[in-house]
């Protein structure tokens, strides 16, 4: 039966605060909204300060807002993988059926044993990935629910983050007047629909360049492996061209996005540009490759980091290759640099849906395909809506909107799901 799911993710971030409504139909998604603010109160992927971060988080849900006409009440929350660990867990439970068919509830009690695991009181615990379910010695099962069998086991990663950073973030959104419809690891989500599943089953690194860090999610034999940040970003080059130049911060940014390019051996001489000095008024002329130059100095260095933390996580080989995304994927020359150094097949992923075709807003919508994947899987429905009416605060009546009259007319808006367990296909 076809029918249309209402969804929207908070992607949290060093340098800006991204919200994105999406309306998914037959797995086809559709942008509908989009909140975009540079972020103020985070550091290197981590909260410093609640109240500046609450702030961002307001301004970009009223941007996206404003794009529909409606209030956004329930939000999918991405976490990042600062701190986070993957554990190996198993579950194992005996089918509960007269007749030994496999159903939901022990789909559920298998997961739930999984979970059985201590975890330290200073972590918690953000999602439960299956690997693999096992019906009688039977393994490499996808979904075991309609076989029969007598004993059900599921090997899964078990995913956990620091408790501080996790009630930070939470605190944040309570703060912002929002609910929370479900929460991922959003290296994981990101990861599952940027790779192809050859990139997933050969084994790739998906690397995402932020403002303030830069995260890597390793993906091998079609399964998330590993996890780790790297506190260095976009921010630094932003910093390294405020210094060299001798110009503002602000000034430096706008450069390094108008006028940036990541490969010296490509970037052009002949490109010129104006840049304005710090207290003075006179302006001084560079060209693209001379600071290329620079900016390639500072990726090279994160490209080596990288190297380094692939090491520390034993992978030392890459048949995949690597997939780069986030605000600095933009930047002209990235892949050819990446290549240069990382010694690998490289490519920029980029979404490709209209109003986010950016890098940047990779997370934010994959959190979105994620939230659908899994509860497509669940079959978990809900009459809880992310989406509410404008009130009128003088007479605190509903005041209709286009997109009210759109739902009444066509019913495009199903019903928003909540979810009694994780789950990844």
């Amino acid at each position: 039966m076809s029918h249309s799911e209402l969804y929207v993710s908070l992607d949290i971030g060093s340098s800006s605060i991204k919200v994105v409504i999406g309306e998914v139909n037959n797995e086809t998604l559709h942008v509908i909204g989009v909140g975009n603010v540079k972020s103020t109160g985070i550091r290197k992927g981590s909260i410093v300060d609640i109240d500046a971060t609450v702030q961002s988080i307001k301004k970009a849900v009223e941007q996206a807002e404003r794009m529909i006409g409606m209030t956004i009440n329930k939000v999918i929350l991405g976490i990042p993988a600062n701190q986070a660990m993957l554990q190996p867990v198993k579950g194992v439970v005996a089918v509960n059926s007269d007749n030994r068919e496999i159903g939901d509830e022990d789909l559920d009690r298998v997961m739930e044993s999984a979970q059985v695991m201590s975890i330290p009181p200073e972590r918690e615990l953000v999602n439960l990935v299956p690997r693999q379910f096992i019906v009688d010695n039977l393994d490499e099962i996808k979904d075991p629910r309609g076989m029969i069998g007598i004993r059900l086991e599921m090997d899964g990663t078990l995913i956990t983050t620091s408790k501080t950073i996790l009630h930070n973030v939470l605190r944040c959104v309570e703060k912002a007047g929002l609910d929370i419809q479900e929460i991922y690891l959003q290296s994981l989500a990101a990861g599952e629909f940027a790779l192809t599943e050859d990139e997933k089953n050969r084994g790739t690194a998906f690397i995402d360049i932020g403002g303030g860090s830069t995260t890597i999610a390793v993906f091998k034999d079609e399964h998330f492996t590993h996890t780790a940040v790297i506190p260095v970003g976009g921010e630094h080059i932003t910093k390294d061209l405020s210094i060299v130049l001798k110009t503002p911060t602000e000034q430096a940014e706008k450069i390094k996005i108008d006028y940036g390019h990541a490969f010296y051996d490509d970037a052009s001489e002949d490109e010129l540009f104006e840049v304005p000095v710090i207290d003075g008024d006179t302006k001084e002329q560079f060209s693209q490759r001379y600071i290329s130059e620079i900016i390639g100095v500072r990726l090279e260095e994160l490209f080596e980091l990288i190297i380094d933390e692939l090491y520390r996580m034993g992978i030392q080989d890459l048949p995949g290759g690597v997939v780069l995304t986030g605000g600095v994927a933009k930047l002209e020359g990235i892949s050819q640099l990446a290549r240069h150094v990382l010694q690998t097949r490289v490519r920029v992923y980029t979404p490709e849906y209209i109003g986010v075709r950016e890098p940047e807003y990779t997370s934010a919508v994959n959190l979105i395909r994620y939230a659908y994947m899994e509860s497509e899987f669940l079959g978990d429905y809900s009459d809880d809506k992310p989406l509410g009416p404008i009130q009128n605060t003088e007479s605190n009546t509903k005041v209709p909107t286009a997109y009210d009259t759109q739902e009444q007319k066509e019913g495009v808006v199903g019903k928003v799901r909540n979810f009694l367990t994780k789950f990844l296909e």
